[in-house]
């Protein structure tokens, strides 16, 4: 197991972070479970990583954006940006040229709600579609659109997703598999995470048209289950995919997903000595972490830590092992939010300082560009 504050934390250490500590909205409220102690330290297991982190510091490619949620790229290197409070979508080119596409119609930003995923189709030269995640009046919910240099015939694909002011979930990401994939919260009702009846709690994975993919492990569109919040997805090489989820009180995790495994929210947070669990790759103390979006480049994951104000790199290997945490930018860009792996190799990151939590500096927010090695 891999623990953050330099790298390594015990368990013991860990138990001793309180309330006090992590009780906001992001991370949930003091009603915690206390997960199981270990005799023994919480390490990750798996290489150092193979280098430090990229010479040439990150640079800001844009700014003036409101709470930027996600970023996905289209095959001709451009992305779209999705702003959480304003329910724009920004199409951002490599160059710094910033252009509004089009807001996405009923978005009802709340709390943490709002327009936050984005995915765009790996057949986008054919079929021109993205997907978005958004929280509207009744639901949090998946719309497929045309896009073609607008937005254009919206189609909900996946509607009764439950919502709340907290725990909403949010990202989308087509895995290597070619199929959609979206993350929920459990909307601050944790029983809703062991409920395999409830697309709360869940990772999801889907056709295009939202009907559940070939194998899924329940025959509904559950692909993983017992999740608090999770926020990051990404796929290593291998195919091994990877999640980021907010802990409560203690335990932030990097988990390695598996079809039908249950992740242990909300009977233990964090390590659990229960075989019924997944146990994470990596844990963080909830002020080093409380991570968001994930992106995997250069044999490690990328994980934006929004009270943690740093870039976590976890080296993985092509068994889904992980190294030794390494944080980086420490306070230097304020809550990152979002990251995610341009064409050329860049990692795009994203900060969230107008959300309502963070301290906004001239500027903010921003897409920052971290190049490639």
């Amino acid at each position: 197991m891999g623990v953050g504050r330099t790298g390594l934390l015990t368990l013991a250490a860990a138990l001793t972070v309180g309330c006090t500590a992590a009780c906001t909205p992001e991370t949930g409220v003091g009603t915690g479970v206390t997960p199981t102690p270990l005799a023994a330290t919480a390490t990750a297991t798996g290489p150092a990583a193979e280098s430090p982190a990229p010479a040439d510091g990150p640079r800001t490619l844009v700014e003036g954006l409101e709470v930027p949620w996600a970023i996905a790229f289209l095959p001709t290197g451009e992305a779209l940006v999705t702003e959480r409070d304003s329910g724009q979508i920004v199409q951002v080119a490599a160059s710094g040229r910033k252009t509004e596409i089009g807001t996405v119609a009923g978005v009802s930003a709340a709390g943490e709600g709002g327009l936050m995923g984005i995915a765009v189709s790996p057949e986008f030269e054919r079929d021109k579609q993205i997907f978005v995640y958004f929280t509207s009046a009744q639901d949090n919910r998946i719309v497929r659109y045309r896009f073609d240099g607008a937005l254009s015939a919206p189609e909900p694909i996946v509607t009764g997703i439950p919502k709340a002011g907290i725990h909403n979930g949010g990202r989308l990401a087509f895995g290597p598999d070619g199929y959609l994939y979206a993350s929920t919260g459990e909307v601050g009702d944790r029983g809703l995470s062991q409920d395999r009846d409830s697309l709360a709690g869940k990772i999801l994975r889907m056709t295009v048209d939202g009907e559940p993919a070939p194998e899924n492990p329940f025959g509904t569109l559950v692909w993983s289950m017992g999740h608090r919040n999770v926020q990051g997805l990404a796929w290593d090489e291998s195919g091994n995919m990877y999640a980021t989820e907010f802990g409560q009180n203690t335990f932030d995790e990097l988990n390695l997903i598996r079809a039908g495994g249950n992740y242990g929210w909300p009977e233990v947070e964090g390590v659990a000595a229960d075989d019924r669990f997944v146990n994470p790759l990596v844990t963080w103390s909830t002020d080093e972490a409380s991570p968001s979006g994930l992106a995997y480049a250069d044999h490690a994951v990328w994980a934006a830590a929004l009270r943690g104000e740093r870039l976590w790199k976890v080296p993985v290997t092509p068994d889904g092992a992980a190294g030794r945490p390494e944080a980086l930018y420490e306070g230097e860009f304020g809550r990152l939010r979002s990251v995610a792996t341009a064409p050329d190799g860049s990692l795009w990151v994203g900060t969230s300082n107008r959300d309502g939590r963070g301290d906004p500096k001239n500027g903010d927010d921003r897409i920052l560009v971290i190049p490639g090695r």
